[in-house]
């Protein structure tokens, strides 16, 4: 037995607004980009967020940054 669009929809709103967000990054993903790039950001990603934790990179926060970017450009 397939589901229609809408009891497909009407089950999604059951989720949690995280789950609905990932499922709507998912579903984006799949129209959107090809599976092999999805793959290597989802890398990617993993790996910036490793190099954040272990203390090897620094955040700085978007203000900081933005200011300091105004300064060079004056």
């Amino acid at each position: 037995m397939s589901l229609t669009y809408e009891q497909i929809a009407a089950e999604a709103m059951r989720l949690s607004a995280e789950e609905r967000a990932d499922l709507a990054d998912k579903l984006w993903i799949s129209v959107d980009t090809p599976e092999e790039v999805a793959a290597a950001w989802d890398a990617e990603i993993e790996r910036r967020i490793a190099q954040i934790d272990s203390g090897e990179v620094e955040t700085i926060p978007s203000e900081q940054l933005m200011a300091g970017l105004r300064a060079k450009l004056r």
